[in-house]
């Protein structure tokens, strides 16, 4: 008789006292393969959003590996101003893939050529992925990086040649829940997913100082957007920023990038002599909106990623959606969504009404 033999359980004749528990085999978590040093994480998402989506993840790797990584990823994304003094990343390596405009140095053969001699010269002996590209999973291999890995959907698969790969149902989840999937499958210790940010107090009062009349108490209001579907208009922000002030409010802060600047003007515009107690934070350096957004009450405005910023400072985020599902991946985020989200015209449908009953203006 085999050992499994003797455990397996035996029905018991009625009346009869049952036998011993049957015997399950332990359950051990993954043991995440070891790395060949210097290591490489893959982000390539160009949003600044899609980024902090992805700070829990790339600071558990380097945790795990014992040492900073390089982070691979696109200029848009400000991966250096946001990981500035942060000991998960020791440089920045970035890619010039489909920037918006124009052809990128790493766009076509030649361009894929440049980003395999990139590689090369930067003599990665590990890449992690954190992003479904087969185009820069193939510079990789070219490039002679040793250990490449990562998710493994559809042709990846056969650029990566080290372990765990996730299911391809997985593909359809959110980049945030996918980068944690694989973090698990991978055997790296993820102590908590949502996104943080640790703002110093020289931070603060560097963000205090330009914004300038003392220590008032205000709110900040993020008018940028990214996608045009995704802006909430001058008009409703005129309105929302009017009734922050009549409701006692001392200051706003409209926060954006240099190309609000038209939008800001407009907002200010229409609030006459009250527009003096507004305060502009447009295409600011991410530390001093990062100081600006920790010292404010709390904050409302675009989808964008000066929205995932504001919550990951650890401030009350009142965030609008109107295109795309919210996404519950922070604490601080309190998602005011239009009816019949996901349609092109639900930020128009987003009235202000909704938003200042939400924020109890």
């Amino acid at each position: 008789m085999t050992r499994a033999e003797e455990i397996e359980p035996i029905a018991s004749p009625a009346g009869a006292r049952p036998g011993p528990a049957p015997v399950s085999a332990p359950v051990f978590p993954p043991v995440f393969a070891p790395v060949t040093h210097p290591v490489a994480v893959v982000q390539p998402l160009p949003g600044i959003g899609d980024m902090v989506w992805h700070l829990p993840h790339i600071r558990a790797i380097a945790a795990c590996i014992g040492e900073p990584v390089t982070l691979i990823t696109k200029p848009r994304s400000l991966a250096d101003e946001l990981f500035a003094g942060d000991p998960a990343v020791a440089e920045v390596f970035w890619i010039d893939l489909n920037p918006a405009g124009r052809r990128g140095a790493h766009d076509g053969i030649r361009g894929f050529l440049r980003l395999v001699r990139k590689l090369r010269a930067h003599a990665f002996g590990t890449l992690i992925m954190l992003h479904h590209s087969t185009l820069i999973a193939a510079a990789a291999l070219a490039a002679g990086i040793p250990d490449r890995r990562g998710y493994g959907f559809g042709r990846q698969r056969l650029f990566l040649n080290q372990g765990p790969f996730l299911p391809p149902e997985v593909a359809r989840l959110h980049q945030h829940t996918r980068a944690t999937r694989y973090l698990e499958a991978a055997g790296i210790p993820l102590p908590s997913s949502e996104p943080r940010l640790g703002v110093p107090m020289a931070m603060r009062t560097e963000a205090r100082a330009r914004l300038g009349d003392g220590r008032p108490r205000f709110v900040a209001v993020g008018i940028g957007s990214s996608e045009r579907l995704r802006q909430w208009g001058p008009d409703r922000f005129a309105g929302l920023v009017g009734a922050l002030l009549a409701a006692g409010w001392p200051m706003v802060v409209l926060s954006g990038g240099r190309e609000d600047a038209r939008l800001a003007e407009l907002i200010t515009g229409a609030l006459g002599e009250r527009s003096r107690r507004v305060r502009l934070a447009l295409g600011w350096h991410l530390r001093d909106v990062q100081g600006m957004l920790a010292e404010a009450d709390f904050y409302v405005g675009n989808n964008t990623g000066v929205m995932n910023i504001a919550a990951a400072v650890g401030t009350r985020t009142y965030a609008l959606f109107g295109t795309t599902p919210p996404f519950h991946h922070a604490s601080q985020i309190v998602p005011i969504a239009a009816p019949d989200i996901g349609v092109h015209d639900g930020m128009d449908r987003l009235t202000l009404e909704v938003v200042l009953a939400e924020i109890g203006a």
